[in-house]
Formats: C-alpha cells, structure tokens, sequence
C-alpha cells in the first residue's frame, strides 16, 4: 500500500484549504473525482459532499467529518483513524465494527459484504 499524498487536482487543494463550500460548489463539474491514496490529514470536511468521491486509500486521520454522507463515496482501504464521525452515513457493506477498529486502530476498510 502506497503512502498518502498530496494531490495536484484543483478540487483537492479547495479541501486542503478547508473550502468545503467551494469544492461542493465546483464538484457538479466533474464527472468523477479521484481522491484515491490522499492524504487528508486533520481536515475540516463538514459539510462536504462526498456523493460519487472515489477516497480508496485515503488517509483520513483526524479529519473532522461530523455528517458527511459516504453512502456514494468509495472508502476501500481508507484509514478513519481517530476521525470525528458522528451523523456520518456509510455504505451497508461497512459493518460498525470494521469502522470502529479503523477509527481507534488504524485499520483500513475494507469491503465487507
């Protein structure tokens, strides 16, 4: 598994700024968003519009992501570690204890079905 990185997409930057309200403004004008192996390291992402985000090993540690919906978001391999995820919605497939043990251990998710 390759280490987190900083990514040069125009939208990433907006998120790295902590402008949630700009990239959910501009995210429409994409078709797909590939966010896969990012490093978004204790981010402020409230209010985000995760609908369609491809996050597959993203680094997530200590983001704020309090109501985030990530039912249309793609979370393989993310790690949540010590993530603040209250009124977050995820996928069926991602069992609470799969979650649990990536925000207190470290582990990335998996696709559990």
């Amino acid at each position: 598994m390759a280490r987190p990185q900083k990514l040069t997409h125009p939208l990433y930057e907006l998120l790295v700024n902590e402008d949630v309200q700009g990239f959910n403004n501009l995210c429409s004008n994409y078709e797909s968003i590939d966010f896969r192996g990012g490093d978004f390291r204790g981010l402020n992402l409230r209010g985000l519009n995760a609908q369609g985000i491809d996050f597959r090993d993203a680094y997530l540690r200590s983001c704020d992501l309090r109501g985030i919906d990530f039912r249309e978001a793609l979370l393989e391999g993310a790690s949540l570690n010590k993530a603040q995820i209250s009124g977050c919605y995820f996928a069926k497939h991602l069992s609470a204890e799969e979650i649990l043990m990536s925000i207190t251990a470290g582990t990335r998710l998996r696709r559990c079905v």
